[in-house]
């Protein structure tokens, strides 16, 4: 928060990976992606192992969907990629994949080469980390996206029309359109299409986990070339894909579509990476709630009586299991555990993943002031969707208290890895996972507080 020949790579998974260990809280499920053995003498340079399998058979499958639905989709017949290339970047007599001068450029990394029409991947040190950090669904959704490239390059997004036409196909725009075709196929396997995989709903995410674990670094600028987008950006393409299928994924283009990545636009901000203080997070966002939250009560009839803010972990706990931070409906009030789990929220993610859960708070405040319930599912569902609106209201500001680079990163973060956001009054939490929660919030950011069923 801030007061007052080209290939299509992966950013570098070393640093955002594994340097990251609080980006998801979860273990990888064993068995919840199952990858049937399949043959893998069409890979080049396979060894044949478990991590090659799991590859060759996301391959497989990612191709035979798009042999399914491309050309009812676009109306031409599907290509399958030309060439599989695995990669042992350990080996320093490794033979190089397309687009690469030696086997350790791709080190770290997965890639479509269009020169080749070649995906080509890092067996040594991406696919492994990948599994140990996300679990299988991890590779599925790299390899997915990798392959989403070649289908946008099938469709006529090219590096030559990048060039022709920069400002409607700049980087961020055919990543987005890679993240959005990678969730279209991520639902077909979801809903049991997929011959060699199965994912369910705790391990999908874990695999937005591992999408997200790819975003830009924090401050780069959506004008940037290389931008890939942050958490919020990539999920929220993956979501379009996922919800709607193929189609609307080939029409995104930089006129049509808005990106939150930015750049630091002051020194302070910056020097303190876009965080903080815990407590003055608190004192300059309950003051913007109450204004935020107050409108919209008398907007829609009630009458709004402020949340008092109590900074104690027994105010915390008050009413019923609610996490961190708890709506009190006596007072009212809301209690925020600022020197234990919420300042742990604060420290281990960044400053909006804590507000994301105070502003949770103060929707079930506005739940109650309407004469609504403040329990039940559709209270924890309204929660995460209002701290949506509230948080779409600030992307539309310029001056005085707003957000900072990183922000909806840590919001998308703190929603995946709990269902804090989504508890109601009593500490029940709404049903769905981490990536149903993303899309409430989605929601109410995208489509303001008209979309999170006060009516």
């Amino acid at each position: 928060m801030k007061a007052v020949l080209r290939a299509w790579l992966l950013l570098p998974v070393m640093l955002l990976v594994v340097g990251c260990g609080t980006l998801v809280a979860g273990t990888p499920v064993p068995g919840d992606v199952v990858a049937v053995r399949v043959d893998t003498d069409f890979v080049e340079g396979t060894d044949d192992g478990q991590i090659d399998q799991l590859a060759a058979a996301a391959v497989i499958d990612v191709q035979a969907y798009w042999a399914k639905t491309f050309e009812p989709t676009f109306g031409t017949p599907w290509k399958d990629v030309g060439r599989l290339v695995s990669v042992d970047t350990n080996d320093a007599e490794a033979e190089p994949p397309p687009c690469t001068d030696k086997a350790e450029d791709v080190e770290g990394n997965a890639f479509y080469c269009p020169a080749a029409d070649a995906i080509a991947w890092d067996r040594s040190a991406l696919l492994p980390v990948l599994v140990d950090k996300f679990g299988e669904a991890g590779v599925v959704v790299v390899l997915a996206h990798e392959i989403g490239h070649a289908v946008h390059h099938r469709l006529g997004v090219t590096a030559d029309r990048q060039r022709e036409e920069p400002a409607l196909y700049p980087t961020i725009v055919v990543e987005a359109m890679a993240d959005c075709f990678a969730g279209a196929f991520v639902r077909s396997v979801i809903d049991g299409h997929a011959e060699h995989l199965t994912i369910s709903g705790e391990q999908l995410d874990l695999a937005v986990g591992a999408l997200v674990s790819f975003r830009d670094p924090v401050g780069t600028s959506s004008a940037d070339r290389r931008a890939h987008g942050n958490a919020f950006d990539r999920v929220s393409s993956f979501s379009d894909g996922y919800d709607n299928g193929p189609k609307p994924c080939a029409e995104i283009t930089g006129e049509n579509r808005q990106f939150t990545l930015r750049e630091f636009t002051n020194l302070k901000d910056e020097e303190n990476h876009g965080n903080l203080e815990l407590a003055a997070l608190i004192d300059a966002l309950t003051t913007d709630l109450d204004r935020f939250f107050g409108d919209l009560v008398r907007s829609n009839g009630g009458t709004w009586q402020a949340p008092r803010v109590e900074r104690t972990a027994d105010a915390a706990a008050c009413s019923g299991d609610q996490g961190p931070a708890a709506f009190c409906p006596d007072g009212p009030t809301i209690g925020a555990d600022v020197d234990g789990a919420l300042g742990e929220v604060h420290d281990q993610i960044g400053d909006y993943a804590a507000g994301t859960l105070l502003t949770s708070r103060f929707g079930l405040a506005a739940l109650a002031a309407l004469g609504k319930p403040a329990d039940g599912e559709a209270a924890g569902r309204a929660a995460v969707c209002l701290a949506g609106a509230y948080t779409g209201e600030l992307l539309g500001r310029v001056e005085g208290f707003g957000l900072s680079p990183g922000d909806l990163d840590e919001a998308v973060l703190v929603l995946l890895r709990s269902d804090y956001a989504a508890r109601d009054a009593r500490g029940q939490a709404a049903s769905g996972s981490g990536f149903d929660r993303v899309g409430l919030f989605r929601g109410g950011a995208l489509d303001g507080p008209g979309s999170c069923q006060l009516g």
